[in-house]
């Protein structure tokens, strides 16, 4: 948006009196579910099963102390009534009591942690409930209490004219604190379908994912990839972790009374003192987090395009994101698989498709073999069986979701008959991970070593968008030629646990 000074300032003391309107709808909904826990008709809800009757009484209890999403709208509206009818909307302090209630009850049914208040400058956003009333989209400006905030638009920009040919829903206000200043933004959420780039094809058919840590692998039926995830947001994390220590030298040396002789924290409150090279330094670190968390967000639109190009629908184990944050804390902080799984899961809809989800617990596809369940040790990196199969383990997980049904389980007929068209297109992908067209050789430990040829040179069977063969399956079971090595025998094969192999 083109803001003036003045307006600057009306617009944060507006954010202001927004932080407070949340933080006091956010103590209420605090006050009344604790009074709702302490209610015995809560108690006895929880004890019934699930079911109409259960819905009702848990719905009786909540109106009993006013915590619903209305009564804690009612309370806003009176709030804004008294203090800050001049600076907020009804439809603004109506969305911000929603925003309070959601994160509360949230909390209340254990999807989330409790909610914190918001300190001074840290509510950064505000918006309307419809176009009609309160901020409103007029003719290329935002108007809001009188305010009339004009909006700097490129109409060259197929995105922006395909938006603003739809009906708004309602506008939201974004302040964006960067290096230079404060910096505001319109965000128009309109009806319809968002623009598709032409260069932004979807593919059909089905697609498998294997995501892990810090890596994830995408197998379709003509292409295949094993990349390191968000690579270039971890390389780039090195310049924030010396920020961050440079602030706690500088908190150290401002407070020395505020810590024990071992260097931990004094329990107990205490008066904390910045020095102004300290706020510079914060002031550097939350402009680089900013970045950071845009430049992953645009690494995830790259990735969630590039899998949905191979097909529409997509297959994956569900994981539990909160034990891959005890296990692998920083490294899930850096790269959020989460975050980039529910922006895949958006987009598929959008184009038609889904992301098909299944518990890990029952496919265990990184401990199978064509249907067949074995110890494979987590740090084998390398899969191998005694029926011949070899394959990095990331790929092979992310391609047995492919002959797997939408409740987990694989359809072993299927993976037999269709695993000699998709093993040369993982070779490639494989042999692509240690030999790239660019000429850099990137390739982690965790990826295993790079397959060989009889000639002993890394094995090159074609691009990694090659067209899988379409082979069906010999009464062997396997579908080769009788001088080919036969790779699923009829019996179940077992496991080998062979050494890690190494770089």
């Amino acid at each position: 948006m083109r803001v003036a000074p003045a307006q600057a300032s009306q617009l944060n003391a507006r954010l202001e009196a927004a932080r407070q309107v949340y933080n006091a709808c956010l103590g209420e909904a605090l006050k009344r579910a604790q009074l709702l826990k302490e209610r015995r008709t809560y108690r006895k809800a929880c004890r019934l099963p699930r079911g109409k009757e259960r819905t009702a009484a848990f719905r009786a209890a909540r109106q009993s102390v006013g915590f619903t999403d209305a009564a804690l709208q009612r309370y806003a509206v009176g709030l804004r009534q008294q203090v800050f009818q001049e600076h907020l909307d009804v439809h603004g302090v109506q969305k911000l009591a929603s925003r309070a209630f959601m994160a509360v009850d949230a909390w209340l049914l254990g999807r989330r942690g409790r909610p914190r208040f918001k300190g001074p400058r840290q509510m950064d956003t505000v918006e309307g409930k419809s176009n009609d009333a309160g901020i409103r989209w007029r003719d290329g400006a935002v108007e809001w209490k009188g305010l009339v905030l004009h909006a700097i638009i490129d109409p060259r920009d197929p995105v922006v004219a395909h938006a603003l040919g739809c009906r708004v829903k309602y506008v939201r206000l974004v302040r964006r604190k960067l290096a230079r200043g404060d910096r505001f933004y319109a965000q128009l959420i309109c009806e319809g379908l968002p623009y598709q780039k032409p260069q932004r094809r979807v593919g059909d058919g089905v697609v498998g994912l294997d995501m892990g840590p810090s890596t994830i692998a995408a197998v379709g039926e003509s292409e295949a990839f094993l990349v390191p995830f968000c690579e270039d947001v971890v390389r780039q994390h090195r310049t924030i972790r010396r920020l961050q220590r440079k602030i706690d030298r500088q908190r150290r040396a401002n407070n020395p009374d505020n810590y024990l002789p071992d260097g931990r924290v004094k329990p107990g409150p205490k008066r904390w003192v910045k020095s102004g090279r300290q706020r510079r330094t914060e002031a550097a670190l939350a402009d680089l987090l900013r970045r950071e968390a845009a430049h992953r967000k645009t690494l995830h639109g790259q990735l969630a395009h590039r899998v949905l190009a191979m097909g529409r629908v997509i297959k994956t184990e569900k994981l539990s994101y909160k034990a891959l944050q005890r296990q692998y804390g920083p490294s899930v902080g850096l790269r959020a698989p989460g975050q980039f799984l529910s922006m895949l899961r958006r987009k598929a809809e959008s184009a038609g498709g889904k992301v098909i989800e299944f518990p890990a617990h029952r496919a265990r596809l990184s401990q199978v073999c064509h249907g067949t369940v074995g110890g494979v040790r987590s740090a084998l990196r390398i899969h191998r069986c005694e029926g011949g199969v070899e394959m990095q383990r990331h790929l092979y997980s992310a391609c047995l979701p492919r002959w797997a049904g939408d409740d987990g389980l694989l359809h072993g007929d299927q993976a037999r008959a269709a695993w000699s068209g998709a093993e040369p297109l993982l070779r490639a992908a494989w042999s692509e991970v240690a030999e790239p067209a660019s000429g850099r050789v990137f390739r982690p430990s965790s990826f295993g070593v790079a397959p060989r040829s009889q000639s002993g040179s890394p094995a090159k069977e074609g691009i990694a968008k090659a067209e899988a063969r379409d082979v069906v399956a010999h009464s062997q079971g396997c579908g080769e030629s009788p001088g080919e090595r036969r790779w699923f025998p009829s019996e179940p094969p077992g496991f080998s646990r062979g050494e890690v192999q190494e770089e």
